[in-house]
């Protein structure tokens, strides 16, 4: 196994052509006929001043219609607004739908263990297949907890994927229940964030468990995603992990720091369905804020053509 390390709106003019008085009286019955379409034009005509204009062809559009496109439209407002007010150099793309059909998730080459494929494990994996120009953000541990993150990531619709460590959050549970019920999913990543091939497989399965246990105590439900921390796991570490309800044990290809970035492939880019990690870090740790690293990976990022997507929407 390989040893992994973190790291127109114009109208055209009409000309009514002068008829004589005779000629008038003798069409009585096509006058008012005219007069009545002209009655009815009006009609129209105030409508338009006043609401949605007729389609063409004279149909009114349907109302769900209307109603989407202004909700669209709301949406984008609200969206370029909020980029404004986080100081995004461009406002985030958005993500495809995911797909119907979810991709297969291998182990990635070289990162499986014995038993791999015989006994089932947990695929540890560094991208998803997909050839969409997204990449998916996941946040470890959970020791920094600002409020500002929160806001941002809702106002900018960004989803994320967070693995949290019992150690790093007993003191704020409710940080991450906050977190939650604004959708995202919150995952397993052990008690106390120990080397793990250190360990025996008991003490293993006591971290993984054991923190199965506290997610599902304090935000009703055990995750069936785990990432090892420092990235590193053995056997015992996968067979645990699936002993504990694990079905997947994601890591990464890049990794986001409020001042750099850090790659894993040689040619230190951004690819297609890319995992990018980085942590709940503040000031006490990095030379910014949550916010600074999270504005600096979407500047990234959207310059480059990528949108950000959910990531258990592929699994």
């Amino acid at each position: 196994m390989r040893v992994v390390v973190q790291n127109d709106k114009s109208r055209a003019s009409r000309r009514v052509s002068r008829v004589s008085r005779a000629a008038l009286r003798g069409r009585a019955a096509t006058a008012t006929a005219v007069l009545a379409v002209a009655a009815l034009a009006a009609g129209c005509a105030q409508g338009d001043d006043q609401g949605v204009r007729g389609a063409p062809g004279g149909q009114a559009p349907p109302a769900r219609a209307v109603d989407g496109a202004a909700k669209a439209r709301e949406a984008r407002a609200a969206l370029v607004a909020a980029a404004k007010r986080w100081d995004l150099r461009r406002v985030p793309l958005t993500a495809p739908a995911p797909p119907a059909k979810k991709p297969e998730i291998k182990a990635r080459e070289g990162f499986e263990v014995d038993g791999q494929e015989s006994d089932d494990l947990p695929p540890v994996f560094t991208t998803v297949p997909t050839k969409e120009k997204i990449v998916f953000l996941t946040i470890d541990d959970g020791a920094e907890k600002d409020p500002a993150f929160l806001r941002m990531m809702s106002e900018l619709k960004i989803p994320y994927t967070v693995f949290l460590t019992d150690e790093e959050i007993k003191d704020d549970y409710g940080y991450f229940k906050k977190m939650q019920a604004r959708g995202v999913t919150l995952n397993n990543h052990t008690l106390s964030h120990p080397y793990l091939p250190a360990l025996s497989y008991e003490e293993q399965k006591h971290e993984i468990c054991g923190m199965q246990d506290v997610m599902e105590k304090r935000y009703g439900k055990r995750p069936v995603l785990f990432r090892p921390p420092f990235g590193n796991y053995d056997r015992d570490t996968l067979r645990a992990a699936k002993s504990c309800g694990i079905e997947y044990a994601p890591i990464w290809s890049e990794e986001v720091f409020v001042d750099h970035w850090e790659y894993r492939e040689w040619d230190q880019d951004l690819h297609p369905g890319d995992i990018v990690l980085t942590h709940f870090r503040g000031t006490d740790d990095w030379d910014g804020t949550m916010t600074d690293m999270a504005r600096r990976f979407l500047d990234r990022i959207t310059a480059e053509g990528y949108a950000v997507a959910r990531l258990e929407d592929y699994l």
